[in-house]
């Protein structure tokens, strides 16, 4: 069984790779396929690659493919882990919203939407291209925005496009631990789009334990978001959000610290990652090493600027720990083949579970997956200041949908200045003017358009 990773040189490929390589029986994934624009961060992940095989119990075998339709041809699955511009896009996405005073993070605010739509052209033409080549595939999506492109997808691939994030599934993990249960024993409610929704019950034989976990200080500590978001404001919420929703309801201190910072996290990670991707290929023996130091540095530093100084390095252990993209992927493979069935959160269509958003707009919520697909479960209403923020983010996303298809900079505006986190319409423009003058990717999808 083949499976195609778009985007075969990121830094996270050997993760999944380790995940694909174990003794189990529901998933053999005997041919692995990387593809990606840049042949030395390809070599460099098959230098790691190599050197993890000879301890792992069932590594598949490593092929490269030079063309886009050679490698989705024939694959079972496809994972979409493309990075349009970079890490040096990422860094422009950022600065430049922080030079102009508003929130600067890869997919939340107006970065988000500048890496939307340079990277919407790119997965619509992989999605074309798996319909032609690939007809039978799933293609699962961890490009991010991961709602935004997942949505945009759908348009070639209805439901055999799907969209994960291991975020959600952290925030779970933590919270059924926190209750001292199993993800098997807990029924629970969670409703949002990518990188913004919220942990509404946890339920055991009957009883929502998530009211007696929210009185709990010692059972909250153990719960990065809680942490972030503080005590008494999930109390007051009555839910546990997923831990982006710290650029929202933090907007001004996100902001201030970003700014305040001696780097942004896309430089941080263009540095770090570009160390690590120039010495494997100067030194392909001591590419597996190089690797895992840089992942340690890495996930250490993650959303540092959302914790005191004192501790942006140093997550804790509880925080780190769990299965991350490639344990979602594997779960989600294993069922989708007819193994052990897993209930998992999930970016899909919408289909009346919000009847407030489009039946056609992707949202994320608890989903069973089995032999015979990907069954959305039930969700309670949707009411409040979470209904309108959903709303209000939901237009934005298909505002830059339709933005992108129609290769229009006035809806791209219309998107960037609807959006939360921009507080007004100059800066919108503003926003816009810079990000296509400044990052070639934005301007190509925009134009040629009205």
């Amino acid at each position: 069984m083949k499976l195609t990773i778009i985007g075969g040189g990121g830094f996270r490929v050997p993760q999944i790779f380790e995940a694909l390589s174990g003794d189990t029986e529901a998933v053999h994934i005997t041919d692995l396929c990387l593809f990606d624009s840049d042949p030395e961060r390809v070599a460099a992940i098959e230098a790691v690659l190599a050197q993890m095989a000879p301890s792992l119990p069932r590594p598949p075998r490593v092929t490269t493919a030079s063309g886009l339709d050679e490698a989705v041809t024939g694959a079972a699955f496809i994972f979409s882990a493309m990075r349009i511009g970079g890490t040096g896009g990422r860094i422009k996405d950022e600065r430049i919203a922080l030079e102009l005073g508003v929130l600067g993070q890869e997919t939340t605010g107006p970065g988000g939407l500048a890496y939307a739509l340079r990277t919407l052209p790119h997965a619509r033409d992989l999605a074309e291209r798996v319909a032609r080549h690939a007809p039978e595939a799933i293609l699962i999506n961890f490009t991010n925005p991961a709602g935004i492109v997942t949505e945009a997808m759908r348009e070639a691939l209805g439901d055999k496009v799907v969209g994960i994030c291991d975020t959600p599934i952290g925030l779970m993990r933590r919270a059924v631990h926190a209750i001292g249960s199993t993800p098997e024993d807990v029924d629970f409610d969670y409703v949002g789009l990518n990188h913004l929704g919220w942990l509404r019950s946890l339920t055991v034989d009957g009883m929502d334990k998530l009211p007696g976990l929210l009185a709990d200080d010692a059972g909250l500590e153990g719960i990065e978001e809680a942490r972030l978001m503080g005590f008494d404001w999930i109390r007051a919420l009555g839910a546990i959000p997923n831990e982006y929703l710290y650029y929202y309801y933090f907007q001004r201190e996100a902001t201030e610290r970003l700014r305040g910072s001696a780097e942004t996290r896309g430089e941080f990670l263009h540095r770090q990652q570009g160390r690590f991707y120039e010495e494997a290929c100067h030194h392909p023996d001591s590419a597996l090493e190089l690797w895992q130091r840089t992942k340690h540095d890495r996930e250490a530093s993650y959303m540092a600027e959302s914790r005191p100084e004192s501790e942006r390095t140093a997550r804790q252990a509880s925080d780190i720990e769990g299965g991350g993209y490639q344990q979602v992927a594997l779960d989600l493979m294993t069922a989708l083949l007819g193994g052990k069935p897993a209930t998992m959160i999930l970016n899909v269509a919408n289909r009346g579970l919000v009847p407030q958003l489009p039946d056609d707009a992707v949202i994320e919520v608890p989903c069973t997956v089995t032999g015979d697909g990907i069954a959305p479960k039930r969700i309670a209403p949707v009411t409040g200041e979470m209904l309108g923020l959903l709303q209000q983010v939901k237009a934005v996303e298909r505002l830059t949908i339709a933005a992108s298809r129609n290769k229009s900079g006035e809806l791209a505006w219309r998107a960037l200045a609807a959006h939360p986190l921009v507080d007004s319409i100059s800066v919108a423009k503003a926003l816009l003017d810079t990000y296509r003058e400044q990052i070639p990717g934005v301007d190509a999808a925009l134009s040629g358009g009205e």
